[in-house]
Formats: C-alpha cells, structure tokens, sequence
C-alpha cells in the first residue's frame, strides 16, 4: 500500500485516552569582535575569545589589572564572560528559530550535549546530496512519560518499543539562511516503514530508533536528512522555567478532558509544567492532533523569541540558566561537533522568529485503517512540498501554495 493513500472512512472522534502512547510506555562571517555587531537571533552575544592558555581561558574571572606579556606590553584584564558565541536554529526547535542552538563558553557548552552514536541510517539508496549550501535536519520530540529526561546530558534516547515519535519535524534551511523552513509530520501519518510495512511514522522510533525514522522520512520524502535532533519533554520543560516561562495566545477557552486542565481565551504565561500541558492537549481541540501541531509550532515560536529577547542574552545569569538547560537536554548526530554548531550559529545570525515559516505536511485528513485512526498523506501536494525543499524552492513553493500555519494565536 502507498504511503500517500486516497481517503478512506472518517475516524471517529478520538476518546481520550491515558497519557501513554498506543500501548507503548513509551533550529558567513566569523564572529564579530569589537566591529560592527552581529543582528538577529545572535545579536549580543557574540565577544572576544580568549587566547589559549591566556586570561579568561574556560570563562574563569581573573584578577583584573595583571599586565598581559604581550608584544605590545599593554595592560589588559580579564573580562568575564569570555565567549565563543554560535546559534543552532532547532523548533522547537527546535526549532527555535524553533528550537534553536544558542552558543555561549563554547569549552563548558559543548561538553554538555549528548552525541548519538549510529543516528544516521547507512544504507547505499539513500537519496542523493542536497543541493549546496542547504541543510535538512530531523527533529524530534519523544513521548516518553518517564520521570526523568531520556535525551540530553545521561539520558538514553531510545528505548526499544518504549517511545515515539510525538513531534516530528523537517528542518531546511536555505543556502543563502535568509529563513527557515520548518515542516511538521502528524505522527499518526500513515506511512511505508522499511521493513514494517504501513504504520503510523511515530512508530518508526520505537521499532528502529533515530536510524528507522531517518530512513522512513527519507523513502517518503526524497529528501536526505542531513542531521538529526531530539529533545523529550523534560527538556522543554526545563527550557521554559530557565527563561521565566514564554507566552501564547489563546483563541478560545477550551477544556481538556484527558488531563482536566481548562484553558481561558486570551494570553497565557506558561512555566515548564503549564507548557507541557499545552503541546500535549489533542482531544476537544476543534481540529485534533492538526491543532496541537499548532500548539506545538506556537511554543517553540514563543520559545525563540524569549530566547532571542534582548532580555535574556544582555542578562549573564538568565543566559546561563538557559544554555545550561538546552544543552544538558538534547541529543544529536555524532556528526554534528563544536565546529559545525559554531559555523552554522554564524551563518544563521540574521535569522530572527519572525523569518521561521511553520507548515503542515499536506494531507487529506483522518482515515481508519483497520481499528486505527490514521492520517493520509496527499501524494500531489505532499510530493510539491518535498520536491521543492530538495531543489531548493521552498520560497516559490510557498508563494505559489501559501500552507503557512499562524500560530500567533491557536485554539
């Protein structure tokens, strides 16, 4: 059967259900220095680095006043902090723009984040390199309800049969990084899983891990993924309560049934707790799981943008705390080192939230197969958008489609 099917009967509407999944338990020029300073998601935090071995080494204080062996004999102190700044766009990422990779000590930093051995999938018919200069990355959110984080700093990213795939998104950035492109897959789309047959995609983890889901997204989409990223919702949480929470909007009051939480119409500030409460409401929202994609695209918005306040980065301590938390949160390729975070964060400095497109893979809404309510993906319009991230059109695709999702305000 094709991943892209026709229609088939309308699912019921979905009961709520408890909290596990299915009977699984489940986002150039080098860094300024004292010139011109750099704009967008990076403005102000880019500084001086220290000289190997010199003052400030590791971003320790030092004595001020202590005369410099330099060549040129002059005094110079130390200055606190001593960064090596680079953003990492990831929606939530994630994105954020969406999620993003905000950079800072890159010595502390980096040590923080957990790389996955054998993410990549490496088999020979994979597609074909992307066009120069642009980069896809798979982003994912995992369902676990574990107590403590299963990405990040210790945690164990995959747990065979134990997790899935609850957010799912393409990542592409141009090569020219002027936006960001983000596009995200329902997980109950039904899918070709190598060697599984049709499933729902947000299986694709749980039978295979990060190599599986690569390697499901690739087939589907014809697009090679060029690296791959996971947080679990621990990780958001943590996130949220280091920036002092973000805020979304509201269109209407609305009632969750499965976690007996009523939500007012209007602004609301979310702390770490409230946010996973949000990105997690599916039942009696107006459209289901394609409103909370919404909510998911809403959060990781509001995240960037907190992230990115002027607030935050000219406030050492806000900024720490919230380093600290992404990177001891998320798991990576192997592939993806110091280097190629710092490279990227440069070539994404002009990149701000408001250039991060959020859309929805097209599709032909729910459909039952067998006992299970699935989404069916639309073979014309779905095959349009992946063409055009391959070839790098993401920009006519969008002016001739539109698809844009807005999430200033959401149900």
């Amino acid at each position: 059967m094709s991943p892209l099917d026709s229609p088939g009967p309308q699912a019921p509407h979905p009961q709520p259900a408890p909290p596990q999944s299915q009977g699984q338990p489940p986002l150039g020029q080098p860094p300024q220095g004292q010139g011109q300073p750099p704009q967008g998601l990076t403005a102000g935090l880019f500084e001086p680095a220290a000289e190997p071995g010199g003052p400030g080494e590791h971003g320790t204080p030092g004595a001020p006043g202590l005369p410099d062996d330099g060549e040129d004999g002059v005094k110079r102190k130390r200055r606190w902090p001593r960064v090596l700044a680079a953003v990492l766009v990831f929606v939530l990422l994630v994105v954020a723009g969406i999620g993003g990779l905000l950079w800072q000590r890159q010595s502390s930093y980096n040590g923080n984040i957990d790389r996955i051995r054998g993410a990549m999938p490496t088999g020979k018919n994979r597609p074909g390199p992307n066009v120069t200069g642009t980069e896809n990355w798979l982003l994912v959110g995992s369902d676990t309800r574990a107590d403590m984080g299963t990405t990040g700093d210790g945690g164990q990213v995959w747990k065979p049969g134990r997790q899935r795939s609850d957010t799912i998104m393409l990542l592409h950035l141009p090569a020219d990084r002027s936006k960001a492109y983000v596009v995200s897959f329902p997980r109950d789309s039904w899918v070709e899983i190598p060697g599984y047959g049709n499933q729902k995609i947000n299986a694709a983890f749980s039978f295979g891990g990060p190599p599986l889901l690569i390697d499901t997204v690739e087939k589907l989409t014809g697009v090679r993924i060029d690296h791959f990223g996971a947080i679990d919702f621990e990780g958001f949480k943590s996130m949220t309560d280091a920036l002092g929470g973000v805020e979304v909007d509201i269109a209407q009051s609305v009632y969750d049934p499965a976690r007996k939480v009523n939500w007012p119409a209007g602004r609301q500030k979310l702390d770490g707790e409230k946010a996973l409460l949000f990105v997690r409401q599916r039942y009696n929202l107006p459209n289901g799981d394609f409103d909370r994609i919404k909510r998911q695209q809403a959060f990781l918005g509001a995240l960037a943008k907190k992230a990115a306040d002027g607030g935050t980065i000219s406030n050492p301590l806000k900024l720490d705390r919230f380093l600290s938390a992404f990177t001891k949160s998320i798991s990576v390729d192997e592939e993806v080192d110091a280097g190629k975070l710092r490279s990227l964060a440069i070539s994404l400095r002009n990149i701000r939230a408001s250039n991060v497109a959020f859309i929805t893979a097209p599709n032909k809404g729910s459909a039952q197969r067998g006992k299970q309510s699935v989404v069916l993906l639309d073979r014309t319009k779905a095959g349009a958008l992946f063409n055009a991230v391959k070839t790098a059109g993401m920009a006519e695709y969008v002016a001739k489609y539109g698809g844009v999702n807005r999430v200033g305000t959401v149900s």
